[in-house]
């Protein structure tokens, strides 16, 4: 039956396109008897479903995982700010479990996985080595194909945070939330540059002099 085809090939649009289409294409029914005919047929729009978030892969579970020495762990979040003039700025955090140490905090207008491996790759730079482990949540930057094959290629394994339980990932969520209280919470940046500059002399200052 011509219904149950357009409805096949159709399935988000109702018994009201139905017609409007049955009109164009030259059958001469009206809207009610379309009507009557999508429910005698037990023709329905099924129910929009929310989109399944990707999960990352962890060979360790979050909740179990300690660091033990340096470099075992490395913590990775993200936060956002906007400029004074609204656009919004976005920053990656990567912090060393063991010695609380801000490894990196990219700021930048958008930060996608790519250079989120580029950052990684420049800590390994200019320390010489690899994490052990990586400790993230499930963002969409942190389960896409560039850092499980930057993972692969260091021997590095992920431990992903379960969905909504950032009190797994406690290092990083600190850190984040006393740059948010001591920095910005209290400046208002002009221009990216600006952003940059003030989140690097916090940074300095949370690693070197604070006590």
């Amino acid at each position: 039956m011509w219904l149950r085809r357009f409805s096949k090939t159709h399935p988000r649009w109702g018994y009201r396109r139905a017609h409007a289409v049955a009109l164009r294409e030259g059958y001469g029914v009206n809207r009610k008897k379309i009507q009557r005919l999508w429910r005698e047929e037990g023709l329905r729009v099924p129910q929009k479903r929310r989109k399944r978030q990707r999960l990352g892969h962890s060979t360790t579970p979050a909740d179990r995982l300690t660091a033990k020495h340096p470099d075992h762990v490395w913590a990775l979040d993200y936060q956002f700010d906007v400029t004074a003039s609204g656009r919004t700025i976005k920053i990656l955090h990567v912090v060393d479990e063991h010695t609380r140490e801000s490894l990196a905090d990219l700021v930048a207008y958008s930060i996608d996985a790519d250079a989120t491996v580029g950052v990684l790759d420049k800590i390994v730079g200019w320390r010489a080595t690899c994490p052990r482990f990586i400790r993230c949540d499930n963002g969409p930057e942190l389960t896409a194909n560039a850092l499980r094959d930057w993972c692969r290629f260091t021997g590095t394994t992920t431990s992903y945070i379960d969905p909504g339980s950032p009190w797994q990932n406690p290092w990083v969520e600190s850190y984040r939330g006393r740059m948010r209280n001591e920095l910005l919470a209290i400046e208002s940046f002009d221009t990216l540059l600006e952003a940059q500059v003030l989140v690097a002399d916090w940074r300095e200052e949370y690693n070197d002099y604070r006590p």
